[in-house]
């Protein structure tokens, strides 16, 4: 691809930049290869299952995540897909206009949307989300039997950022309040 730089030069061209910086080495590698794995991964997916199937990566996860929980509150959809409600809303629509989801009131709480998939988004998630766990384990071949610890060392990643990541930014010496988001909102403080 023109343009575009492998691992192994991108790894050597940081080794150059960072060679007198006192930095950790293993951990800045381990942190750097988790946003490229899930690039990578992230466009693989989408060029080959999910361009069948007309989906973006985020509608994907949308569907996913009112596939797995039923029918949650908007609110709690996009914290799991990792978007802001504001691209929720957008991705909801447009699912919603293709018949794949529907949005409905919350029975004690008129202000908040429930999302649950309709019988077509059910069947879509049926037929495409064996192809997608196909290419999951294409993407991962090379790890043989490390799949499982691999699998358990990003969750301990993932754990130690929910349980600590707030406690630990406010200690940092600019442990001010985060920046305002682009909507204009401060993030939630975690409870």
């Amino acid at each position: 691809m023109p343009g575009h730089r492998s691992i192994t030069e991108a790894e050597k061209l940081a080794a150059a930049k960072l060679g007198g910086i006192p930095i950790r080495h293993e951990q800045m590698a381990v942190v750097a290869n988790i946003h490229r794995a899930a690039s990578a991964v992230r466009q693989h997916l989408e060029n080959s299952v999910l361009r069948g199937s007309d989906l973006t990566w985020t509608a994907f996860v949308v569907l996913w995540v009112v596939w797995i929980w039923g029918e949650p509150e908007t609110r709690h959809v996009a914290e799991e897909a990792g978007i802001s409600k504001g691209t929720l809303t957008g991705v909801a629509r447009t699912l919603e206009a293709r018949g794949l989801i529907r949005r409905g009131g919350h029975p004690t709480d008129g202000r908040l949307v429930l999302l649950s998939l309709t019988d077509e988004g059910e069947e879509l998630m049926r037929r495409v989300f064996p192809q997608f766990n196909e290419e999951e384990a294409f993407v991962v071949e090379q790890l043989d039997d490390e799949c499982r610890s691999v699998a358990d060392g990003l969750r301990r990643v993932v754990l130690k950022v929910e349980e600590h990541g707030e406690e630990r930014r406010r200690a940092l010496p600019n442990g001010a309040e985060p920046a305002l988001r682009r909507s204009g909102r401060r993030p939630k403080p975690k409870a």
